[in-house]
């Protein structure tokens, strides 16, 4: 029952973007960065703003309410439980710099790329 009120809710929170989602949302889908992300994936009991699975990582993308939020730091454990590593970015700075945020990914990406041997299956 859980699951499945999160994949409503996730479908919801897919039709409504923030505007540092969209914009980040517009470089990572279809494959741009050589992977397959995903947006508002559920991950345990939480919901992930975007998600690579085969690379095990996940991008959260927040607003100041999130500043020092004892909640964020429980659900980057959870997320991190199921095998994920997380990475946050403010939502002025995804706005302000998208090509700085996009390197950062990348270079996730890479450490991914080298720890797994994903890159050749």
């Amino acid at each position: 029952m859980v699951r499945k009120r999160l994949t409503i809710l996730a479908q919801k929170r897919r039709r409504n973007p923030t505007e540092a989602e969209k914009r980040l949302w517009s470089h990572l889908r279809a494959k741009q960065m050589g992977v397959q992300f995903t947006r508002e994936f559920p991950i345990g009991n939480y919901i992930a703003d975007i998600a690579c699975r085969r690379a095990k990582l996940v991008i959260e993308v927040d607003g100041g309410q999130h500043a020092e939020s004892e909640a964020d730091i429980d659900r980057t454990r959870e997320i991190e439980a199921h095998g994920y590593h997380v990475i946050r970015f403010w939502n002025n700075d995804v706005l302000s710099n998208t090509d700085g945020m996009l390197t950062v990914i990348a270079q996730h990406l890479a450490i991914a790329r080298n720890r797994d041997s994903w890159f050749e299956n």
